[in-house]
């Protein structure tokens, strides 16, 4: 009994980070898996390759109770069932559930196979499913703090402006630029970079014009003083006049008053006696 664990145990540490044939239905996809987005064509066109020529790269995979969970390769997986392929290279790692997180970002960010919004979202759910800080992210991913943080803050562009980023063709910093000016303005403002073929600082400055003119819309119109002919608010003196010789005789002053028309001018009189 002791020889066949022993026999068991060296068996193990032969697979572990050797290549080695997995059914496909033995393994199952990564919880932390970063990608988001599949390009349909793209995937075809690795199926067909791999049908005629097989997989290059072996796909990273951990035991599990089950069986095994990938770690790295899952557009190599994908393809693989779209050529119905019943098993595939793998090469077993002893990596723990956090660290084979890591590795599944790392694996997709070093071959480029991610595009900067994925990798925003990626880093956001290492970091909420481990509770992870923005410095521990970053020690483990590799990169600096500003870096995550300059990742994170793209999460912040609604799920249709980032579908306009990724239309137009915008890179990592003019997706952040349009981040900028007001929600209302963003998609239009992807699509006026792209239409105008604007690199990246051309993007700062076409943001800057758009700031200023926000700013200068968003300032208080002056009040327009439409100046009338007096002759037309005549009856309003007129009628002031008449209450002040009212507001005279409630007074107790005896005052006489009369009012003559011409066809020229309106005369009135108002007579006040001195004793």
């Amino acid at each position: 009994m002791i020889f066949s664990k022993q026999k068991e145990e060296r068996k193990t540490e032969n697979v572990i980070n050797n290549v080695i044939l997995i059914p496909v239905s033995s393994i199952e996809p990564n919880p932390a898996q970063p990608r988001v987005f599949f390009d349909d064509y793209a995937l075809t066109q690795l199926a067909v390759s791999i049908q005629q020529n097989g997989i290059m790269q072996p796909l990273i995979v951990r035991k599990t109770e089950r069986g095994y969970q990938l770690i790295a390769g899952e557009r190599r997986l994908r393809a693989a069932k779209l050529v119905n392929l019943d098993n595939v290279p793998c090469i077993v790692s002893d990596k723990e559930d956090r660290e084979s997180a890591v590795l599944a970002i790392l694996e997709n960010i070093q071959r480029a196979d991610l595009n900067y919004l994925e990798e925003a979202v990626a880093i956001k759910g290492l970091i909420e499913h481990y509770g992870l800080t923005q410095e521990e992210a970053a020690q483990r991913l590799g990169i600096a703090q500003s870096t995550v943080a300059n990742k994170l803050r793209l999460l912040r562009l609604s799920n249709s402006e980032k579908e306009a980023v990724l239309k137009y063709g915008l890179n990592e910093r003019q997706a952040r630029a349009i981040l900028r000016i007001p929600e209302g303005r963003r998609e239009q403002a992807a699509r006026e970079i792209y239409t105008r073929q604007l690199n990246t600082l051309q993007t700062d400055r076409y943001i800057d014009e758009v700031i200023s003119q926000i700013e200068e819309e968003q300032k208080p119109k002056p009040k327009i003083i439409t100046r009338t002919n007096p002759m037309n608010t005549l009856g309003l003196y007129l009628n002031s006049f008449k209450k002040t010789v009212d507001l005279m005789k409630t007074a107790g002053i005896p005052c006489d008053f009369s009012k003559k028309k011409t066809e020229e001018f309106v005369e009135y009189t108002v007579k006040i006696p001195l004793k």
